[in-house]
């Protein structure tokens, strides 16, 4: 019996010492050589924009050197800029867009000395790992504020592409439109966009002409932030605080600050402890918040809302809790039911009081 379990042991620790050693590591005292990948340009003022300012402060930081490439169609271009990055022995490369998955998993079958982090995606490899916010949190919040400063109980989203991170921020936002206003409408107008200033623009316009008079959006440009501001209706941004570019439109956003989770990442790179995962941090850990209230919105309804935001801090506060019904009627979360984070990850149906579909 001894015998049998000294062996077990000794194989136990073999296996052990083949997984530790077989992930990527790097010395302590090593300076480190980091990567980004951005879908669209880092002045957009959105979505890579949010990246760069947390990549700019680690630039700055001891034994930190970064680079990055911007405007990187997501297939096999992204595939090119990060072949480029790992032949060039960059130890960290972040891919910041939900297309650059496939891509840089191949990649990083290729080069597995090289470690690679996947924004907004699902698949990990030994050196690869994904991480998200829960940006679904902050984007509650601002359905508070989009629903007190609306009274034409019409209000616009124009998104991007119909994939869960899209779908579960619309009903997030939609729940906190209607904890103000049960009665009140979201409407969805589909770009098939990240960036494309024009075209998001328009997409407002079609949904300030429905009687919208507030607009949101999920993608990266100001568009629609200015298509509200020149029909006098108010706006909520995304990513970053767009208030410069609709001073008076824009109530508030969703917002990003990566700094925080990035500097975890280098860390453990440091310390040799990194290892792939799912990572899917919120408000709590500091990388989502709102952007300031505009002098427009009335301290009731701030305090209204940070006081939510407090809770949802704290964890007593959760956006999906049944019972919560799809546009048919069906519950999809019963009663009482916190929904699991596997079941928000693969969200593919809208909330009722969204006017639109998930195409």
């Amino acid at each position: 019996m001894r015998l049998h379990l000294r062996s077990s042991l000794v194989i136990f620790c073999a296996l052990l010492a083949v997984f530790v050693f077989s992930q990527p590591s790097l010395a302590a005292d090593k300076d480190l050589k980091i990567g980004f990948v951005y879908v669209s340009p880092i002045g957009d003022g959105g979505w890579s924009y949010a990246h760069d300012i947390a990549r700019q402060a680690m630039d700055k930081m001891p034994g930190i050197s970064t680079s990055y490439v911007e405007a990187v169609p997501e297939g096999p271009d992204s595939e090119r800029v990060m072949l480029q990055m790992a032949r060039k022995k960059y130890d960290l490369i972040f891919a910041t867009s939900f297309g650059y998955m496939d891509p840089m998993l191949k990649v990083a079958n290729q080069f597995p000395n090289t470690i690679f982090m996947h924004c907004s995606g699902f698949k990990t490899a030994k050196n690869m790992g994904n991480y998200f916010g829960r940006i679904y949190q902050a984007r509650y919040l601002t359905g508070m504020v989009a629903a007190s400063m609306s009274t034409s109980k019409v209000i616009g989203y124009v998104a991007a592409f119909p994939i869960p991170e899209v779908i579960r921020g619309i009903n997030a936002f939609t729940l906190g439109v209607q904890s103000v206003q049960p009665d009140a409408s979201v409407r969805v107008v589909w770009t098939k966009t990240w960036y494309d200033p024009v075209k998001e623009k328009e997409a407002a316009k079609s949904l300030l002409d429905v009687g919208a008079d507030v607009i949101t959006q999920h993608q990266d440009s100001p568009g629609p932030q200015e298509a509200a501001q020149e029909k006098g209706v108010y706006s909520i941004g995304y990513n970053t605080d767009m208030a410069k570019f609709a001073p008076r439109a824009h109530l508030t956003a969703p917002v990003w600050n990566w700094l925080p989770y990035y500097e975890k990442i280098i860390a453990e790179v440091r310390a040799g402890s990194w290892a792939p995962r799912a990572d899917w941090p919120g408000m709590a850990e500091g990388v989502v918040d709102i952007a300031p209230f505009g002098p427009m919105v009335p301290q009731e309804v701030q305090e209204k809302v940070l006081a939510k935001k407090a809770a949802i801090i704290a964890g007593s506060e959760k956006i999906f809790v049944g019972p919560l019904k799809d546009q048919s009627g069906t519950v999809r979360i019963a009663e009482g039911v916190v929904a699991p984070d596997s079941d928000l990850l693969s969200m593919n149906w809208l909330v009722q009081g969204v006017i639109g579909t998930t195409e």
